[in-house]
């Protein structure tokens, strides 16, 4: 994994007040924490930060923070959003060692056609999106493939049949549903059958 470096100030000050002047001024107000670290006030340049997540790893990207001369390796953990246009309002980068396991969030991608399900008129229905995973920051996946190929009607893959990297763990319970089998509209349709009864005459 390539690290990027992401400039930072230290010299911000807090408040809601100034957090305002700094958006405005194309800066992301954030805070820099992690074990053996005093929880220190940041400030990065908003369009930096976008490119330093905009690769493969997304917002699992290891970064090197330069700020008030040291360098951090981090990782942006919470991110706050503006409610209305989605930018990056607040940032919270931890620091993390590289020789250590971390917890990542990693999307889940579905590939193949489950043939038996779709021509019996079966759904797939996609269950879990994500799933957390805990590994080395360095060997934290990209996504995870669920394969569906070979589901049946009234089947379903549970997270203890993913395909998981070297290194990596999920922390999900091994029995929960990432993808499951349901009737389709046509296949939901059961037509009742009509019993005619024989009137017999009264006496």
């Amino acid at each position: 994994m390539t690290l990027v470096t992401l400039q930072a100030t230290t010299s911000r000050a807090q408040g809601s007040a100034n957090s305002r002047r700094l958006r405005h001024a194309g800066s992301i107000p954030a805070v820099l924490y992690g074990e053996g670290v005093a929880p220190l006030p940041v400030a990065v340049n908003a369009k930096a930060f976008r490119s330093a997540v905009s690769g493969d790893q997304g917002l699992n990207s290891l970064i090197t923070l330069e700020a008030d001369g040291h360098s951090y390796t981090v990782m942006a953990r919470e991110i706050q959003r503006h409610p209305v246009r989605g930018t990056v309002a607040h940032v919270d980068f931890q620091v993390v060692d590289p020789n250590q396991a971390v917890l990542a969030e990693v999307p889940l991608h579905v590939i193949g056609d489950a043939v038996e399900v779709r021509h019996a008129d079966w759904e797939v229905d996609q269950q879990m999106f994500s799933i957390e995973v805990k590994t080395r920051p360095d060997q934290i996946p990209n996504f995870i493939e669920v394969d569906i190929s070979e589901l049946t009607v009234g089947s379903a893959i549970h997270v203890s049949d993913l395909v998981l990297p070297d290194g990596v763990e999920v922390t999900a319970d091994p029995g929960a549903s990432v993808v499951a089998t349901h009737p389709g509209r046509t296949a939901a349709v059961v037509v009742k059958p009509v019993v005619v009864v024989d009137e017999v005459p009264a006496e």
